[in-house]
């Protein structure tokens, strides 16, 4: 019987220029969809877990087409709320080089900014789940997103529902000090946190060290410490900390450590991976979806972490925000047979 995992969050419609090309010379975009959230269910879905995703999308066709582009790839799409006027859009702009890829967000007033405690069920939706997961993004849609999470949070804890969340910082809709207040009440129902570079000091006012990822430098030292610290202040069964070293927009350092009851109970830094990028948006969620994968189906929680590395490195060679990889694709990688120069 497959595993069921539950996301919560906001799809948008990706606007992408064709290429290499910049928002000033695109006469048309190629056409996705994408998300935090959504991007973690497809790809366990992927991997063969029962994923669903939840979420409230306009009934007009571009929310059809949303929702059509997630059961494409397997997810259970039956607790999405169907109200609400537009879906949220982003445009990319895809760098090179020494040329750094941008986004542009046209996502006001979309439709899962304008979420009810009504429009879920959230003991139906979590019965027989074994992991709920969410991004720090959803809160900072608004006080409704906020107001449905917490009850999310509150119904998974007393189902013994397993919560992760990637605290995925987002300065172009909220303050530090807005996120702050928000997030760190809400970490008490967290078991397993994600974060980068940026995102605990953003999002929690806790710093991680003198990383400086635009000089390819990091403080693994300073991670590690955080990463006790974030253990301890919040009581987490596991904290996760990706390691970008950012030598371009072409060509990436990546890693990441855990910090865990289990196999790391002292920090634990993966191998590291040299990746020539194709699109690197989406890399932090495949990442996420790949520890998910790896706490629920291997004993040593190395491992677990060793494939989540993997996947989230081979993602960032597919253009799109879905990692469509095979489960034995990523562990042929870890395995060591791979064609990207592996540094350990």
């Amino acid at each position: 019987m497959s595993r069921k995992v539950v996301t919560f969050g906001e799809i948008m419609l990706r606007l992408s220029t064709p290429g290499f090309t910049r928002f000033v010379q695109a006469q048309n975009f190629d056409v996705t969809y994408g998300g935090g959230e959504a991007n973690v269910a497809v790809a366990l879905s992927n991997y063969g877990l029962e994923s669903y995703f939840v979420s409230k999308l306009p009934k007009h066709e571009i929310g059809q087409s949303a929702v059509n582009h997630l059961r494409r790839f397997g997810v259970h799409t039956d607790y999405i709320a169907r109200a609400g006027e537009r879906v949220g859009i982003y445009f990319l702009e895809t760098g090179a080089s020494q040329r750094a890829s941008k986004v542009v967000y046209d996502r006001s007033n979309s439709a899962v900014t304008d979420v009810n405690l009504d429009d879920f069920n959230w003991d139906e939706i979590f019965d027989g789940a074994e992991w709920f997961h969410w991004t720090g993004i959803t809160p900072a849609l608004g006080k409704k997103a906020q107001e449905v999470l917490k009850k999310a949070l509150e119904v998974a804890k007393q189902k013994g529902v397993k919560v992760s969340c990637d605290l995925n910082f987002r300065k172009k809709l909220w303050t530090t000090s807005e996120a702050q207040s928000v997030m760190k009440p809400l970490m008490e129902y967290v078991d397993v946190c994600i974060a980068n570079e940026e995102d605990a000091e953003k999002s929690l006012g806790e710093k991680a060290g003198e990383t400086d990822v635009e000089k390819a430098e990091i403080d693994e030292e300073g991670y590690f410490k955080l990463a006790k610290h974030l253990k301890e202040k919040y009581n987490l069964e596991a904290v996760a900390i990706t390691l970008r070293e950012s030598f371009s927009a072409s060509r990436n350092g990546w890693s990441a450590m855990l910090l865990d009851d289990k196999d790391c109970s002292e920090p634990y830094r993966s191998k590291k991976y040299d990746i020539q990028i194709v699109d690197r948006v989406g890399g932090g969620d495949s990442f996420a979806s790949g520890l998910i994968f790896g706490l629920l189906n291997y004993n040593d929680t190395k491992k677990g972490l060793e494939f989540a590395v993997g996947a989230s490195c081979l993602k960032q060679t597919i253009p799109g925000d879905f990692n469509l990889v095979s489960v034995d694709e990523v562990e042929k990688l870890i395995g060591g047979d791979g064609s990207g120069r592996v540094e350990r």
